[in-house]
């Protein structure tokens, strides 16, 4: 009765004479083509199977050796990498095709695009991608820090900021990340070379005793409850415009954000935040819920939780601009940007005891040493007060 066959291990069997009988391929005829079969014999199935696998183990040997006498002797073209790699040119609008358009915002898509066919294909889109180097990068920079806008206006600055070439820096690292993954290049170019500095905006706050003036102001001209929602949650622009009275939780005195709104080409667009860590449910105080159910009674169909009196639709964010600007006048403030109110309620928040990890969750940052980073200067002057409690109270103690 033939044994079973053993994969790599050719046919066994048990002849009748009770010897085992092992069957291998030795080669194919070369007149016939016709594979030609040997067999070993043996008094045991063990020493049958131990002497087949010799038998196999040398012919794959002998194979291997005579492959690599092959490889060795077969003349090797060179390599003309230079006509067969792709450009940074090509291989920029690949990546973006293929890893951020169908990924980011549609602001992400458009600044990357401006990137891409305004900045980088112009001065770097012909390099083929293995010849790109860090001391390369390091010049573009520096040619985009002197001579880098595409319209310069007058007498205007024609070099870029330094935060643009570190968003174009930003991007190339992704990019050319993604290209060492898929074996185009070696190393990342953009890790041997330094973009600009940016040097952070100088942080302007209403201060504790002003906020009342300012909420009157905003009394006056009917706009209360946005801006005192602003000023006790620090929403971003785009997200307290795209809000829904559907977002507003009354019992819970919560509101979902899970949208913004920006302009781009003269229409408003609505998009997801941020970032994925901007979608976030926030509790508000009770006064601000108040005032929105006073608000949305004057327009209970309408489901913008703040429609413009003008068009019954959102906001338009330049408009919010404008109007936040006629607010500091009329209370007599100084002069700062939308974006300051939320500056302003971080600092508040952390000056009343909010800690940095409930305030980071509030404002959507993705953790807590961004939030600690950016409001440096409160945290700095509360460890300071902090330092000086707990002296006096040692003090009091000796």
């Amino acid at each position: 009765m033939p044994g079973r066959r053993a994969r790599g291990e050719g046919s066994i069997r048990k002849r009748q004479d009770g010897r085992w009988e092992g069957r291998y391929t030795a080669g194919r005829d070369d007149a016939t083509g016709k594979l030609i079969y040997k067999s070993v014999l043996a008094k045991t199935q063990t020493e049958c199977k131990r002497k087949l696998r010799e038998i196999l183990e040398n012919q794959l040997q002998a194979l291997t050796m005579n492959f690599a006498e092959q490889i060795r002797d077969t003349p090797v073209e060179p390599q003309q990498q230079s006509r067969t790699s792709s450009t940074v040119g090509e291989w920029l609008d690949t990546w973006f095709s293929l890893y951020i358009k169908p990924n980011v915002r549609k602001s992400t898509e458009v600044q990357y695009r401006y990137f891409i066919k305004g900045i980088l294909e112009p001065r770097i889109g012909e390099t083929n991608l293995p010849d790109l180097t860090g001391l390369r990068l390091q010049k573009l920079y520096q040619e985009l820090r002197e001579n880098g806008k595409i319209r310069p206006q007058g007498n205007t600055d024609p070099g870029l900021s330094p935060k643009t070439i570190r968003g174009i820096h930003t991007m190339l690292h992704n990019a050319l990340g993604q290209a060492v993954k898929e074996g185009l290049i070696l190393k990342n170019p953009t890790d041997d070379c330094r973009p600009p500095r940016v040097d952070r905006k100088e942080m302007k706050v209403i201060k504790p005793e002003q906020v009342g003036s300012y909420l009157q102001a905003a009394a006056a001209r009917n706009v209360l409850p946005m801006f005192f929602l602003e000023l006790t949650s620090g929403l971003r622009k785009g997200e307290l415009l795209a809000l829904l009275w559907s977002d507003l939780d009354v019992k819970r005195r919560s509101i979902s954000v899970t949208k913004s709104v920006s302009r781009r080409d003269g229409v408003l667009e609505v998009s997801p935040p941020k970032t994925r860590h901007s979608i976030r449910t926030i509790i508000i105080p009770q006064q601000a819920v108040d005032l929105l159910i006073q608000e949305h009674s004057l327009h209970p169909n309408n489901p913008y939780m703040f429609p413009s009196p003008v068009t019954g639709e959102m906001y338009c964010p330049d408009t919010i601009n404008h109007l936040h600007k006629k607010l500091l006048k009329d209370a007599g403030l100084e002069d700062c940007r939308f974006h300051d109110l939320r500056h302003t309620f971080a600092t508040l928040a952390l000056q009343n005891g909010v800690d940095v990890k409930t305030l980071s969750g509030i404002l959507g940052h993705y953790s807590s040493g961004f939030t600690l980073d950016t409001y440096t200067h409160v945290t700095t002057k509360m460890q300071e007060e902090a330092a000086e409690k707990m002296g006096q109270f040692m003090e009091m103690k000796l």
